[in-house]
């Protein structure tokens, strides 16, 4: 039987996937190192846990491959006393990144297996500033609105309005928009009430379900 030495591969995958990539913030670098990934993966694919690729944790769902997940998370500015919205959590892992940054973290999942495992491993954890909520990831979650942050972890193709309204004054929203290759991560700040985007960087990673453009008829 193969016994796997996880904590020398988490710090490989830190510094040979992540800080590689301009992933620069020690806080977000901290927690990578801290949390066990493998704890967040299907048992059958443990081994698997810190490879450089998107991960299935279930039929058409993915844990998203480190590298970018970092970048977004980083890109967020996620502070201490922040108040986070963490849409499509999966099986938790980018929650349990995301409340070693901020103070509380909301981490909303649709699939109902997804949403239980997650709470397990959180719970069995001790990441106690996580709630995990079930719910549609388009609508976001507006029972605990405003956020200082969202998060979409996965592209989308067209994002609602929905979820800039749960945003706070100087709010920040990170999403990768499009998809394969030619998608972009965009980084959205609320001020004024206005909400502004600017391209932050490409990032091809795996869709998140409901975020699909309704087709329209050409006349």
């Amino acid at each position: 039987m193969t016994v796997f030495d996880f904590a020398s591969l988490r710090t490989k995958m830190v510094d040979g996937q992540v800080r590689t990539t301009d992933v620069t913030s020690i806080p977000l670098l901290d927690a990578m190192l801290d949390v066990e990934r493998e704890k967040f993966v299907p048992s059958a694919k443990r081994k698997l846990s810190y490879i450089d690729e998107d991960i299935e944790i279930a039929p058409g769902r993915y844990l998203m491959q480190p590298s970018p997940f970092a970048r977004l998370i980083q890109l967020a500015g996620v502070k201490s006393g922040d108040f986070v919205l963490d849409i499509g959590t999966g099986t938790g892992y980018s929650a349990a990144i995301l409340s070693k940054l901020a103070g509380a973290v909301v981490a909303l999942e649709e699939d109902a297996a997804l949403a239980a495992s997650a709470q397990e491993t959180l719970a069995s954890l001790g990441y106690d500033n996580v709630a995990v909520v079930e719910g549609r990831l388009a609508e976001g979650y507006p029972g605990e609105a405003p956020y200082d942050v969202i998060i979409v972890e996965g592209a989308v193709e067209e994002l609602p309005a929905a979820l800039f309204d749960q945003l706070k004054e100087d709010g920040r929203l990170v999403v990768v928009e499009g998809l394969g290759n030619a998608a972009v991560v965009r980084l959205y700040v609320k001020q004024d009430g206005i909400t502004r985007s600017r391209r932050a960087f490409n990032a091809s990673v795996k869709p998140l379900p409901g975020f699909h453009t309704e087709p329209s008829f050409v006349f």
